[in-house]
């Protein structure tokens, strides 16, 4: 509710904001280039110095709020214009000498402070049901399915379409990893792909129960092999041959229009295919 909304932030403004504030300036020259020329040197020092007093804390909720308004060409983000998905900046679209004000300082408090009322109005649905959730980052080698699980629902990596460390390698930067791009290597590559959905088909074969379902969200391209289709059709065949207690039960096409794109008019993923598997008795 609103009290408790404004009781969380006063606690932030208390505890991280104003200490932060107190914090030195940060030096810049320690930053890399390519980080700097995306902010105005006072934002980015205030954004650093706040990451830095958000460390000890551990507050994941604020710092996920932080790195949601990192980058965009909106007044209500931090950085200079630039796009929302991936960090490149759109000088030529707004050039500094036309659009002066996007390119100036942008303070860090009242963006946070906004951020954090809009993400708390709207409450996961987990949260209003008073359910527990459990939230665990692993392989999938590693992942412990319920036994008699009820209903699976993923959209493994897209395969040799996205490079999710380049792509996110601005909020990897500031959240301390050094090489982005070698996250790279555990996602976009076909064996990796194959890999993955053969384990997971395995695990659906002993944990999922009877009659429940298994929902797969697949974003499609040819892959670059001419021996391969498409990661649905690679999915459907490694299911059928790891998890034939599987029924295919529908495929639903849905169309990415460009807006909605990554990377608006390329050559990437341009439709989705959300695979619907039952398990038989």
């Amino acid at each position: 509710n609103t009290a408790q909304i404004d009781k969380m932030v006063g606690d932030l403004v208390k505890h991280g904001l104003d200490n932060a504030e107190r914090q030195p300036a940060p030096d810049l020259r320690r930053v890399p280039a390519w980080v700097r020329r995306f902010f105005h040197p006072r934002t980015l020092k205030e954004v650093l110095r706040f990451a830095k007093t958000l460390q000890p804390e551990g507050d994941s909720f604020v710092f996920a709020c932080l790195l949601g308004i990192l980058h965009h060409q909106r007044r209500g983000f931090l950085s200079h214009p630039s796009s929302h998905l991936i960090p490149y900046l759109r000088d030529k679209k707004y050039p500094p000498h036309t659009f002066p004000e996007l390119w100036s300082y942008r303070p860090l408090r009242p963006r946070l402070l906004a951020k954090i009322r809009r993400t708390l109005r709207r409450p996961l649905a987990v949260l209003q049901t008073r359910r527990h959730a459990r939230l665990e980052a692993t392989s999938i080698e590693q992942l412990d399915l319920p036994d008699r699980l009820d209903c699976l629902i993923t959209s493994p990596p897209y395969m040799n379409a996205l490079d999710y460390g380049r792509d996110n390698r601005l909020r990897l930067w500031l959240a301390g990893t050094d090489r982005p791009e070698k996250l790279d290597r555990f996602t976009g590559g076909f064996e990796a792909f194959q890999s993955a959905i053969q384990i997971l088909a395995i695990k659906l074969a002993r944990r999922l129960k009877p009659s429940g379902y298994a929902v797969f969200v697949i974003g499609d391209r040819q892959t670059r092999r001419r021996t391969t289709g498409y990661p649905s059709e690679e999915l459907m065949q490694i299911v059928h041959q790891r998890s034939p207690s599987l029924r295919l039960r529908s495929i639903v096409c849905d169309e990415i229009p460009d807006v909605r794109r990554a990377r608006r008019y390329g050559r990437g993923v341009k439709r989705e295919h959300i695979v619907v598997y039952q398990k038989m008795d």
